[in-house]
């Protein structure tokens, strides 16, 4: 399985417990719905290993207690503690509406109200302040904040967003 083909769940965290149980910090809005994994990739050397959960349960909202096979002992666990785990794109819930998953939103064209079509979504950038569209338009790169006020429509059939941006914000970069 490639990084590419699959989407950051969260990182294993700590050790639980002296058999070899693990907590998996999740990072979602939706923890629950991860209960029932059969397994899931962790990254070992940037390589996405598959490890088979025998059990899992929710521990304090954000984290699943989890018990890999084949990992029994605290010296197994001190392996793949602080390892990020990824899950294939298909686990991923369909959106409506608009809203949309980063990754899915690449390549889209980007259409404003009052300036019409100003270039392709490349990807979305979040470093933790505010999450930013990063437009290509030529050799120009446009930053566009992603917030609910800015985007009018997301068009999957269309592969397209249609934005109400500031104005002058798009002029700062053309």
């Amino acid at each position: 399985m490639r990084k590419k083909d699959c989407f950051y769940l969260g990182k294993i965290a700590k050790k639980f417990s002296f058999k070899g149980e693990v907590l998996v910090y999740l990072d979602t809005d939706e923890p629950e719905m991860y209960t029932e994994l059969e397994s899931m990739f962790v990254d070992i050397n940037g390589h996405l290993v598959p490890f088979f959960i025998e059990k899992a349960s929710l521990h304090k909202e954000k984290f699943l207690r989890t018990q890999f096979e084949d990992i029994d002992s605290e010296n197994a666990a001190d392996d793949i503690v602080g390892k990020d785990v990824y899950l294939p794109l298909s686990f991923l819930p369909q959106l409506e509406g608009n809203k949309f998953y980063y990754h899915e939103v690449e390549g889209f064209t980007a259409i404003d109200q009052r300036l019409g079509n100003f270039g392709t979504i490349s990807r979305i950038t979040d470093n933790g302040v505010q999450a930013l569209f990063e437009i290509e338009k030529g050799e120009a790169i446009i930053l566009v904040p992603v917030i609910d006020e800015f985007i009018i429509e997301v068009n999957r059939e269309n592969q397209s967003i249609l934005f109400n941006t500031p104005e002058g914000l798009i002029d700062l970069y053309l």
